[in-house]
């Protein structure tokens, strides 16, 4: 346990600035090497948790179905802004009984992923820098002046198409935008820029409509240092971010990561890398310092029995 001076020190460093000049990256950087040994590349809770029917796996995370939840291993930065973000739109957590997973109410999710963007940037086939590089001026039915996600839609598409009906689309555009508009506010006040993310959203069995998925996570959105944002822009450089943009240029350099069969495996660096980044981004963020595992036991054994204890409550909600 840390002392309350200790705690309020670690407060004080909790701002993007403060942790970039700190020796915390050295620290972390360090633990990350000696805890690689001990990391999941995916989960098999199918077989350690009596229950669970099946098993799908997403980019970033593995989903399982219980019956009546789901339950996915996520990171705790989406935790903590589900828990923020409750006074804007419910979301459809359940409970958390360990601090990978996440147990979930089962929806009926909008086949349509809401991107909300404060800047044009990007560096896939279908980010809207690349988009309006290649001299398109109406992407998603918004026109880009001169000076993406997966399919672009507009939003009389959806609707005509039926992924959705106005009523629900024209709500879940306002928790959207609402949301974005938080999470902004939010990162600057600790030094970032939330540049562009995406939300997706369900319907509940009560018909309420819900968050789901992730939230302001590095998997899910960009984020750039703020005091060095304007340098960067002034001599055309490209902005200081704490996503995995990195990871994304990386191998677009090295390979075509939509059309490549066999992908070059990441360096040890850059695995590394990645982690800071992520920690970085949670700390900075939820002005708490992230927690490293205990290595006496595996991650893959506590979060099976966290897991296991949590689902055999009679009354989980």
């Amino acid at each position: 346990m840390r002392s309350q001076d200790q705690t309020q020190d670690w407060q004080q460093l909790s701002s993007a600035d403060a942790l970039l000049n700190s020796n915390r990256r050295e620290q972390a950087l360090a633990a990350i090497k000696s805890s690689l040994s001990n990391c999941l590349s995916e989960t098999n809770l199918q077989l350690t948790v009596s229950g669970l029917k099946s098993k799908t796996r997403g980019k970033v995370r593995d989903i399982y179905d219980s019956g009546d939840y789901l339950v996915l291993v996520l990171n705790e930065t989406s935790l903590w802004w589900f828990e923020k973000t409750k006074l804007i739109t419910s979301n459809a957590v359940v409970s958390a009984p360990d601090k990978n997973v996440t147990i979930a109410k089962k929806c009926s999710v909008f086949p349509v992923e809401f991107v909300v963007r404060g800047f044009l940037t990007g560096t896939t086939d279908t980010s809207l820098w690349t988009v309006y590089k290649n001299g398109i001026r109406n992407c998603c039915g918004n026109v880009l002046p001169d000076a993406d996600h997966d399919v672009p839609v507009t939003p009389d598409e959806i609707i005509k198409s039926g992924l959705m009906t106005r009523t629900d689309y024209e709500e879940v555009s306002r928790k959207a935008l609402s949301l974005f508009k938080y999470g902004q506010h939010v990162a600057l006040e600790h030094g970032l820029i939330l540049v562009d993310t995406k939300y997706e959203f369900g319907k509940a069995n009560d018909g309420s409509i819900v968050l789901i998925d992730e939230v302001h996570t590095p998997d899910s959105s960009r984020y750039w240092i703020a005091n060095s944002y304007e340098e960067h822009f002034q001599n055309g450089l490209e902005p200081e971010n704490v996503d995995k943009e990195f990871l994304r240029l990386w191998f677009t350099s090295h390979c075509n990561p939509y059309e490549d069969e066999v992908l070059p495996d990441a360096t040890l660096d850059l695995v590394c890398e990645l982690a800071w980044r992520y920690i970085f981004l949670y700390e900075t963020i939820t002005n708490s310092k992230f927690e490293f595992p205990l290595t006496e036991e595996p991650i893959h054994d506590r979060i099976s029995r966290n897991v296991a204890s949590a689902l055999s409550l009679p009354n989980l909600c």
